[in-house]
């Protein structure tokens, strides 16, 4: 066995830091109007539109999908932004368990403001990115509710994740 993570273990810490995220601040509403300014949105409910919004959309590239428009996307409430996860999640799931998807196949993103030798990754390296994007946004939205005074309790280090072993 090669001693690494695979993108199974990523998508299942993705989708548990993703339920505990909609739990906590389903149990407490009043966050999702603290103020973030982290990737140019207004609130912490702009900051987990952000997040399952661009999964949705990296889901729909691999799967070869018409990809979605942001600006379509729901706003809230809490319970639309987490379907929107869960719709990802499923298509990262399908493309997962299919033998016949090649990960190293090469992907050219269509982003104008990338230059071109940034555009050209392997579809593994997308998934990869997907799902880590995500857990970063995670652990930035931890601190940001610390600082307002809010402990969230958010185990979301990989350490703490029932993703693996």
């Amino acid at each position: 066995m090669t001693p690494a993570l695979t993108l199974e273990e990523l998508l299942h810490w993705n989708d548990e830091a993703s339920r505990w995220w909609k739990a906590h601040l389903g149990a407490n509403l009043g966050l999702l109007e603290l103020p973030c300014d982290i990737g140019g949105v207004a609130n912490v409910q702009g900051l987990v539109r952000h997040i399952w919004v661009a999964e949705l959309r990296w889901a729909h590239r691999l799967a070869q999908l018409p990809e979605v428009v942001p600006d379509d996307m729901p706003a809230g409430p809490l319970d639309a932004l987490y379907a929107t996860h869960i719709q990802a999640s499923e298509i990262l799931h399908k493309l997962l368990a299919d033998p016949n998807q090649d990960w190293e196949a090469m992907y050219t993103l269509t982003a104008r403001r990338l230059p071109p030798e940034k555009r050209i990754h392997t579809r593994r390296k997308i998934m990869g990115h997907a799902l880590l994007h995500a857990q970063r946004h995670w652990a930035q939205l931890a601190t940001l509710v610390r600082a307002a005074g809010f402990a969230s309790g958010f185990g979301g280090d990989l350490l703490f994740s029932t993703a693996l072993r």
